[in-house]
């Protein structure tokens, strides 16, 4: 098996705590881990997809991975630079962009597509006038919209068609990573598959590293060329996206695929027992999913285990306890 392309954007022992601290009198106040320790890698001209129900912390990692937040503690690298205490948010933005989850909620409602488009041209590249008309085209063709559509205001669109603008957003800058915060999960099924077959033929044109996040495994699986499961603010299994699938170690990983709906199957396996989070304001001392787990141990209820180095698929886990 080949070695993956180096890190074109890369998330080091990231951990994002909200609140804490001590009160006007002195009282100390617990804080929400949203993150914990969080490591990832999205490899140039990849996609990284990042699964896990929600309340995990993946919105979380996402925002600071585009710069959107910032970290408590550890980094976020691009092409190997750490970029974590830049506070230079145009020179984050001409490298990475995000997209939104709502694509209608994420355009200005008084601004048309137009202006939309042009304002990360005119701001974060400096384009002219000339420039920016050409670049306008180019973009309209590349997300499959019409360019009359340009002078039109966001509420005059479906919500494929909303997303499609939003995806030429990110793209205006001429940024070679975009982040992507569940794209699709509010759309059809059908415009779902039009907007995956967009963004892997954009990916494949434009040289694009893709961080998809998402709860659809489906989807993930779909787009997907590395995977990173998440947990309660933790990453519990990642690798090449078929090796996880064809074959999860994490019983958390075996859970999610095995509750996914799938066409032809009728009968759907679901969890026996409380499927609840851990506290957020004060985290198990072991393995956040023991309570959740059959096959846990008191070392998983005292100990948090780590990443191991991985197998000859080149897939990790975090458990004491394995499936295969």
């Amino acid at each position: 098996m080949s070695a993956p392309p180096p890190p074109a954007i890369e998330a080091r022992g990231l951990t994002r705590v909200f609140g804490g601290g001590r009160s006007l009198l002195g009282v100390r106040r617990p804080g929400v881990h949203a993150a914990q320790d969080v490591s990832l890698a999205a490899h140039a001209g990849r996609t990284l997809g990042v699964v896990g129900e929600s309340g995990c912390g993946k919105s979380t990692v996402a925002r600071m991975l585009a710069g959107l937040d910032r970290p408590t503690k550890g980094a976020v690298l691009l092409d190997g630079e750490d970029v974590t205490a830049r506070r230079g948010v145009a020179e984050r933005a001409r490298r990475v962009q995000y997209v939104f989850q709502d694509p209608i909620a994420s355009l200005n409602p008084r601004k048309t597509i137009r202006q939309t488009l042009e304002a990360p041209m005119r701001r974060l590249l400096g384009m002219g006038a000339p420039a920016r008309a050409a670049r306008l085209d180019d973009l309209m063709a590349a997300v499959g919209l019409r360019a009359a559509f340009l002078d039109r205001h966001p509420h005059e669109f479906s919500g494929g068609q909303a997303q499609r603008i939003a995806i030429a957003r990110a793209l205006a800058a001429e940024a070679k990573v975009v982040v992507l915060d569940e794209p699709v999960s509010a759309l059809d099924v059908s415009v779902q598959a039009q907007v995956l077959t967009l963004l892997k033929r954009l990916r494949a044109e434009l040289g694009l590293t893709l961080v998809f996040i998402s709860h659809d495994l489906a989807v993930v699986e779909t787009i997907s060329d590395d995977l990173a499961v998440m947990y309660f603010g933790r990453v519990v299994e990642a690798g090449p996206a078929r090796a996880v699938y064809a074959a999860p170690r994490h019983p958390y990983t075996d859970l999610l695929l095995r509750s996914a709906p799938r066409p032809g199957v009728e009968r759907l396996e679901a969890e026996r027992g409380a499927a609840d989070l851990p506290d957020p304001l004060a985290p198990p001392p072991g393995c956040a999913f023991a309570a959740r787990c059959p096959r846990a141990e008191p070392r998983c209820r005292a100990e948090r285990p780590e990443l191991d180095e991985g197998g000859d698929d080149g897939a990790r886990v975090a458990c004491w306890r394995p499936l295969r």
